[in-house]
């Protein structure tokens, strides 16, 4: 047990060493060619990607089970899961370049009534809005596109995956329901979908994860039409809902100020991509202006 447990420590210190940082791994190019990003974490090699995303097509199942016997689940007519579903129709076709597996994933998208400012997509393309992210922040198309953009990169980006493989060489544990349970919370649909079962709807990812998540998501919606500047005005619409306190979909992302910044930064390698489905440069694009008369250019 003594030799075990050295040799799992020795192990894990080695793997976490090579892992690389947030900085390293999302970066924008002097070139407008978009986000490049180094390789993945050796880590999400100990957890199969099959295992995973079987998992989270499990209790994908079992969420939506559980908002329908609620009626909490909005049926396929429901004009909000028409746009959604025409805003990740557009998405969807540029996910292959983070990530190869996503060309086989079969994607879903769905809408659960409730007030959460939440949103998520599970490893395999499992997505759900919460009602909640629509109604509060009145997002545009663009702003949506933002949001969902985001909570796809973490799916091809495989931070589930690799937090998973990281949990299981440290405890030394096989992948199943204890460890997901400390990896994945659970949203309670207002208070009446609540389970004590382990959850893949809340990726409790780090901050790292999440400026990667940024920016590939602000590089997928940039290359299917939709204007990367949305996201500022989409944190600050976040900022103003929170009244100081940030909502649960934002309880591990860095700060509004940072991630503005963060933005702006990257603005260099994303606007273009935008502009190009314009037919347009960059420097010749109209200000993005959203729904509560916010503008930046």
């Amino acid at each position: 047990m003594k030799l075990r447990s050295a040799l799992l420590i020795a192990l894990l210190t080695a793997c976490l060493a090579s892992s690389p940082g947030a900085h390293a791994r999302a970066q924008a190019p002097e070139q407008a060619d978009g986000v490049v990003l180094a390789p993945p974490s050796r880590l999400s090699a100990l957890a199969p990607a099959e295992s995973v995303e079987a998992q989270a097509l499990t209790q994908y199942r079992q969420l939506l089970d559980k908002a329908a016997a609620a009626k909490a689940l909005a049926p396929a007519g429901h004009p909000q899961v028409q746009r959604l579903r025409r805003i990740a129709g557009r998405l969807i076709p540029h996910a292959t370049r983070f990530n190869k597996r996503a060309a086989h994933w079969k994607w879903e998208v769905n809408l659960i009534d409730s007030k959460q400012v939440n949103a998520f997509c599970m490893p395999g393309g499992k997505i759900a809005f919460y009602s909640g992210i629509l109604d509060t922040l009145k997002l545009t198309d663009d702003e949506i596109a933002i949001v969902m953009g985001h909570e796809i990169a973490h799916a091809l980006r495989e931070h589930g995956r690799e937090r998973v493989g990281k949990a299981r060489l440290a405890q030394g544990l096989t992948i199943g329901a204890s460890i997901l349970s400390q990896l994945f919370g659970y949203g309670d649909l207002g208070g009446h979908l609540a389970s004590g079962a382990a959850q893949l709807t809340m990726l409790k990812f780090g901050r790292d994860d999440e400026v990667e998540a940024d920016l590939v998501g602000m590089d997928i919606a940039a290359r299917a039409g939709f204007d990367p500047r949305a996201g500022i005005v989409l944190w600050e619409k976040m900022a103003a809902a929170s009244k100081g306190q940030p909502p649960e979909w934002l309880s591990t992302h860095p700060s509004h100020e940072t991630r503005v910044e963060e933005i702006r930064r990257n603005l260099q390698a994303t606007l273009p991509l935008y502009a190009r489905t314009r037919g347009t440069t960059a420097a010749a694009l109209p200000a993005y202006r959203s729904n509560n008369g916010a503008a930046v250019r």
